[in-house]
């Protein structure tokens, strides 16, 4: 091993305790702008305050932790995630970028290693969309392009106001609707974010690290109802019914087959209905449904594939309410810009990779991730994956250390390129 080595007993401490504070019984909750997510926040600053690290936080509460480099006014070079988790997920998704940043950190400071210029982790705030309907609220805050609407939008279980929320942690919504920004572009050199893969491939594949190509971006319905009418279910024919259900089922696989004749035509996307359901007071074994809830999620990394998979939803669903005698009602809609990954830094993240042996790929993201944000406002930006089994925003969470260790390492050797160190231990001169 390098002098330059991440510190991988600090990393493991850090996700133990993680688990520790935030672990509900059943899974992990960090709950954004709440306990949990507060509870990781401040662990990562005393971490970072153990260091020695120069520690800040914005308007919003992201979390910045610098090690100082030797040219203060060069663009900084910067990696980092997001801690906050879904209700009831794992330990790992958004932790871990944070985890392996400090571990690189670390690594350096112990070393007596000082970068040509500051490398900063970001601990960002509220990424997880499950809390409140907005994308991206930490990483869009940090550029100044959070909009009063969305602090005004209500957090899931409490029905609080984001605004609410974050002053209640001692932030200030005021500054973040005014747009005053805690980052400027040309102020960064890149941003690298790891995070764990949130889906099969890198397992079914036997890679161990994936590059990524792309970010999805996302078209949403999260509150949309369909409208009938209720009836008895044994005096009502088929031809009287206004049945909310059975209009929503032809939505369904409609759509489905809209969906395989786009991705035939070369559309790569996605569409999910994560949540369809009645009205548990209402709605009655001996009625025909005359109300029924759900959402659609579009996701892909070609704005033309959104709009056209929408206008097949918004189409079939007209068709729909003149055939069943029913009304979709959309409710407001949400989303993200698909982002592109910076190629420089996506061909030095490979070489890293096969520097130490450890077979990539490059893959995009379907996920929404921070960086999008980050290479939307024009900074270089890349995003590093490590396989783990069973998903992601689930309890069942399974980060192998070995393979988060080279990752960590991919990570640290970038880092390093582009903060002004030639090779582990080597700093270059000023």
């Amino acid at each position: 091993m390098t002098m330059m080595e991440p510190d991988m007993a600090l990393a493991e401490s850090l996700f133990a305790q993680l688990r520790a504070d935030s672990f509900d019984g059943v899974g992990i909750t960090r709950d954004t702008y709440g306990p949990g997510e507060q509870a990781a926040h401040d662990l990562l600053a005393q971490t970072a305050r153990d260091l020695g690290l120069e520690i800040r936080r914005d308007a919003a509460l992201n979390l910045y932790l610098t090690l100082p480099g030797q040219d203060r006014q060069a663009p900084a070079v910067m990696t980092g995630s997001h801690l906050d988790s879904v209700p009831r997920g794992g330990n790992y998704d958004g932790a871990a970028g944070v985890v392996a940043g400090m571990a690189v950190l670390a690594g350096w400071v112990r070393a007596g290693v000082r970068p040509a210029r500051d490398v900063t982790v970001m601990g960002v705030r509220a990424e997880e969309s499950a809390w409140f309907p907005v994308s991206y609220v930490g990483s869009k805050a940090a550029f100044g392009l959070l909009d009063a609407a969305a602090l005004a939008a209500r957090r899931a279980d409490t029905q609080r106001a984001l605004s609410d929320h974050l002053a209640t942690l001692g932030g200030n919504p005021q500054a973040v609707a005014r747009g005053e920004a805690a980052l400027r572009p040309e102020a960064l050199d890149c941003f690298v974010e790891l995070h764990i893969e949130q889906g099969p491939v890198l397992i079914g594949e036997g890679d161990t690290l994936g590059v990524v190509t792309g970010i999805c971006g996302s078209h949403r319905y999260r509150q949309a109802q369909v409208l009938g009418r209720y009836a008895h279910s044994g005096a009502a024919p088929r031809g009287h019914r206004s049945d909310a259900v059975v209009a929503l089922a032809t939505l369904i696989a409609r759509l489905q087959d809209a969906w395989r004749d786009m991705e035939a035509a070369g559309h790569e996307l996605t569409l999910t209905f994560g949540q369809v359901y009645t009205d548990a007071q209402q709605a009655d074994f001996s009625k025909v449904p005359g109300q029924v809830s759900f959402c659609v999620d579009i996701r892909s990394r070609d704005t033309n594939s959104l709009r056209q998979m929408d206008a097949h939803v918004q189409g079939i669903a007209a068709e729909l309410e003149a055939a069943h005698g029913v009304r979709f009602d959309w409710g407001a809609t949400s989303g993200s810009q698909p982002a592109i990954m910076d190629e420089r830094l996506q061909a030095a993240l490979h070489a890293a990779a096969d520097a130490i042996g450890a077979p990539s790929r490059s893959m995009p993201s379907g996920a929404g991730h921070d960086a999008a944000t980050f290479s939307n406002q024009g900074v270089p930006t890349a995003m590093l994956f490590v396989r783990n089994a069973h998903g992601s925003h689930n309890p069942d969470e399974a980060l192998d250390m070995r393979d988060f260790t080279a990752a960590t390492r991919v990570l640290g050797q970038v880092l390093g390129l582009r903060a002004g160190i030639a090779r582990a231990g080597a700093p270059i001169a000023s």
